[in-house]
């Protein structure tokens, strides 16, 4: 049998970190597919799929095979995230280890969260808990595959004021999240015809979802102005420009889908935007602050000198 290598290499980290982000992303879609195609329940229990067997019987037909298709992806994710442990322990970057290991925990959380969603009937409740676990994670997967391309983390390319708006929209991107949840759990996309609804009002939900993603919109323009306005690294630039784009295209896909009676296809591709502006919001987190190497952002020191 051969040796372990004594050292996975940087770009063996990188690799596997962007492995596991995008692992993190899928799951998340493949999660809405189950309760957009009302399988929410498709195996009524849990930990097993019905009382006497662990997987889909041909009783369950399609709604069984989703619901117990999505649970087996639950494994593949685990062993994406148990590898990416593994090949950051055995490598160079300490400071990676702790973003490896919650990565890693959060997947039993989120088993165990799944599991009370489904015992307790697709509590609307709690069915948005997991999709916000399920957020963090991404944030986490995606700033571990950011820092896994640089040698470590070193000091802001930008000035507090900078960091406090970025921290502020990331802030926002949450609270938007959030009540996302809220909206979806007063819709109609139930996971299953018994499943029970918030009893708020869609469209008063649905209003003040929008205006407050005008805000998290209005925030992140206002940043790209300032980081244009001081010649601000590229790095810091291209995240908030990007996010924008990201912003902007979900905000189409919502307003769509909000005005043609939410279209399942549609509500899938706005989850997925959901994954992408977590993702994005993650990037921009990581980019005010650059690699290791990276000297202190003094009084004296424009940011412009600041690699870019």
């Amino acid at each position: 049998m051969p040796a372990l290598p004594t050292a996975f290499s940087s770009a063996t980290v990188s690799r596997v970190a962007l492995a596991n982000a995008i692992a993190n992303g899928l799951i998340v879609v493949t999660g809405g597919a189950v309760r957009l195609t009302g399988s929410g329940l498709g195996c009524p229990t849990w930990p097993r799929c019905t009382d006497e067997s662990f997987v889909a019987t041909p009783e369950l037909a399609g709604h069984g095979v989703i619901e117990f298709g999505n649970r087996l992806l639950t494994f593949a994710l685990t062993a994406v995230a148990i590898a990416t442990v593994v090949v950051v322990f055995r490598s160079v970057r300490r400071d990676l280890r702790t973003l490896a290991v919650i990565g890693f925990l959060g997947i039993p959380a989120q088993a165990l969260l799944g599991g009370v969603t489904v015992l307790t009937g697709l509590n609307p409740w709690t069915v948005a808990a997991h999709f916000l676990v399920s957020m963090v994670l991404v944030a986490v997967a995606t700033i571990l595959w950011q820092r896994s391309r640089e040698p470590g983390v070193g000091q802001p390319l930008v000035r507090r004021p900078f960091v406090l708006l970025v921290t502020g929209i990331a802030a926002l991107t949450a609270v938007v999240l959030g009540i996302g949840t809220v909206v979806t759990g007063s819709g109609p996309h139930s996971g299953d015809p018994e499943a029970g609804r918030t009893g708020f009002d869609p469209e008063l939900v649905s209003q003040l979802h929008a205006d407050v993603v005008f805000l998290l919109i209005g925030l992140t323009v206002a940043l790209l102005v300032a980081l244009y306005a001081i010649d601000s690294p590229g790095r810091v630039r291209r995240a908030a420009r990007d996010l924008l784009i990201v912003q902007l295209a979900q905000g189409v896909v919502g307003y769509v889908q909000y005005f043609t009676d939410l279209p399942v296809a549609l509500v899938l591709v706005h989850m997925l935007g959901a994954v992408l502006i977590t993702a994005f919001t993650a990037r921009l987190v990581w980019s005010v602050r650059g690699p290791a190497s990276e000297l202190p952002l003094s009084s004296a020191t424009e940011p412009a000198t600041a690699i870019r």
